[in-house]
Formats: C-alpha cells, structure tokens, sequence
C-alpha cells in the first residue's frame, strides 16, 4: 500500500515567511502580521489571499469580539489550519522506531512503535513502510515523513554516518518515498529536536537558544537569530573530545575525563560495573545514588559535576537567553540537581545572570515529533535552509 500525499502549491518566499510567522506565532492580525514582516497592507493582501485560498491559512474571529462586531477582514485575525493536513514522525533507535502523526503545529494526534530486528537498510525501509501503512488507515491527509536518525545526515536524505545502526551513504529518503510514495525528509535527530523546540517549544520566540542532550550520547544545538546553526561534526561525537576533567574515568567511549566518558549512559553504567562487577540500569544506578549507596553517589556525582561544567561554559561562551536540557538522561537532575546548579555557580562570574536552564522529561516520541516538525518546515513551507 502507498499513501498519496497531501500538499499545497510551492510557495513564494513571500508566501512562506507570512506562512512560517502565522504558523509559529498565529493567531495575528494583519496589522501585527505586517509590522512583524515590514509588509505594506496591499502586499500582505496579495501574499495572504493564495493561502487563504489553497486553505493552508484561515480567518478567525478575534478572541473577545461579540459576533455582530465581528465584520470586515481587518477585525479577522489569520490563523493555518492545524487539523488540515498530517505529517509522520520517525525516530529510529538501535532496537526500535517510534512513530507519531502530528498536526500542522506539530500536535501529536496518534502514536505507533515498532521494534527494530534488523539494520539492514531495506528492511528499515521495508519497515517503516508498514508502520506508514497503518497510520495512514487512520490518517488519509498525510503530506509526508520526517526521520530522525542519530548520526551526520547528508542533504535531508543520506544517511552519511551512523554508529548506533552502523551505516555509511544509506539514502533513506530515496529507499522510504519508494516505499510509502510520500515526500520524505531525513535529519539527524538532535537537528530535529532543535528545529521543533524553536518553532513550537521552550525555545520559541528566543534569539539565542541552546538544546543539551544527554543520553546514550550528548548532543548539542544552537540557534542564533532564531535559526538553528549547522555545523559539520553534527552527532560524529560532540563532547567525545570536550575534556571536563583530566584526571576522569577512562571509559570504552570518549576521551579520558569528557563529557561523553562522564555523562552518556552506557559510559555510566560502564564506571558502575568496572568497579562493583554488577551490571545496573541507569535507573537503578539513580535510585542508588540517591539512597547513599558509596559508589553510584560518586559516579553521579561526578556526572552532575561534569553537567554543571558543560551548562556554564555554553553560558559563558553563547550567552543563550535559555538552555533546554532533554534526553533520555535527564533524571540525573532529580538526584543531583543541588551538585549541577553548585558547580555552574563555580564556572560563572559572581555577577552573571542567572541561567535560565529548562529540563524537559522526554521520550523518543518527542525526538520523532521533531522529525515531523522538519517535514513541516520542508515539504509544506518550502523552508530548505538547514
């Protein structure tokens, strides 16, 4: 079974910056729409009617307004119509794929995971073409697929390098659209992540934003402007080689004392069993740790520590209004949130202003939820810029 793909006619960059701001920021006026994008009434007009028309932008009565108020489009604000289309979202893990259908705001409608059995770059395909299938029963307005994958993405459709599914040059996109005949956008999925808190999350309206992950690796991304920065090493080992303390553990991943040795989970449970000979889960290491036990206490610790170290420095150095903290390794702030805060104190100037740090307790749902988010921006508001 294949889906067909619902969508709108290629916007204009008029057309999609009034697109992108009523999307993020709607419902707004004309008046406030205008000034926001420094458009002269006529040419807001002559940008909005097309997407009034292809029914991507509605007009709705202004919150308050008594109905027999409620006359002549200046008084009707213009909101998109969330409900118009749906989007999937994928996030592919080592042993399993997480799926969501969203709304055009990016609203989790319906959920559907699968587990992983084989790397194999067809069977992956072959894969998330079945989990299409059965979402697409429930939900026909389907205007494409957005991947996340842990690794350095090529071009939002190769995937260049992955470690967790050991692949090289696998063009995911290509091998997925032939399977499904949906549009198909791949990106790393910290990139994603980023995308979909800048746009509909703790980062949205801020000019400078910071998203730390930490879970079975760290990640780490940047907007400035309000637009998420690419680099080049994205996911090929951030904080493999940020030494954060000399004399740290020595782990099978990462440089001795970095922030992947001290901080990722495997590398956790990694110091747990080399000193004790059991093997815990990061749960059980916390619950531990948090009762007293002598050497899970040190280790995390030591982790809360080395957290601290990385939050002042991105302060220090990117100066963002917020740092969102999200990942599978967040609950390292419940144990020890009294060691991460003591530690950024000691790494800031005594009159630095407080940093506006945010933990968000995530699952991969959320991480395929920012994977829908970048086929919003891409497939339906045209917006290519990485």
């Amino acid at each position: 079974m294949t889906a067909v793909a619902a969508s709108w006619l290629p916007l204009s960059p008029g057309e999609r910056s009034v697109a992108i701001e009523v999307l993020v920021g709607g419902p707004l006026s004309r008046t406030e729409l205008a000034r926001r994008l420094n458009l002269s009434a006529g040419s807001l007009t002559r940008l909005t009617k097309p997407l009034i028309e292809s029914g991507l932008l509605i007009e709705v009565p202004e919150a308050g307004t008594p109905a027999e108020v409620r006359q002549g489009r200046p008084s009707q604000p213009l909101d998109v119509v969330a409900e118009s289309r749906s989007f999937i979202g994928f996030k592919i893990t080592e042993d399993m794929v997480y799926g969501v259908v969203t709304t055009l705001r990016s609203e989790i409608v319906a959920r559907h995971d699968r587990p992983l059995t084989s790397h194999d770059p067809a069977e992956v395909a072959g894969l998330l073409g079945e989990m299409t299938d059965e979402l697409a029963r429930t939900h026909p307005r389907l205007a494409g697929i957005g991947i996340g994958v842990g690794g350095l993405v090529q071009d939002r459709a190769v995937v260049g390098e992955s470690p967790f599914l050991r692949w090289r040059d696998v063009p995911l996109a290509e091998l997925v659209e032939r399977r499904t005949g949906l549009p198909v956008v791949v990106e790393n999925d910290v990139a994603a992540l980023v995308e979909a808190e800048t746009w509909f999350g703790a980062g949205r309206g801020l000019d400078r934003f910071v998203v730390l992950t930490i879970g079975a690796g760290i990640g780490y991304g940047l907007v400035l402007g309000g637009k998420r920065v690419p680099y080049a090493e994205e996911d090929r080992g951030f904080g493999r080689h940020w030494i954060v303390n000399p004399n740290g553990p020595l782990t099978p991943d990462g440089e001795r004392g970095s922030a992947v040795s001290l901080l990722t989970i495997p590398n956790i449970r990694y110091q747990i069993q080399a000193a004790t000979g059991q093997d815990r889960t990061y749960e059980e290491i916390l619950t531990l740790a948090a009762a007293g036990d002598a050497m899970p206490a040190r280790v995390i610790d030591e982790a809360a520590r080395a957290l601290g170290t990385l939050v002042a420095q991105i302060a220090n150095f990117a100066m963002p209004q917020k740092i969102l903290l999200a990942g599978e390794g967040v609950g390292l702030m419940d144990v020890a949130e009294d060691a991460v805060a003591e530690t950024v104190r000691a790494h800031r100037h005594p009159l630095a202003a407080p940093i506006d740090l945010e933990t968000k307790v995530s699952d991969f749902h959320d991480w395929a939820r920012g994977a829908a988010v970048l086929a919003i921006q891409v497939l339906v508001l045209g917006a290519t810029e990485a």
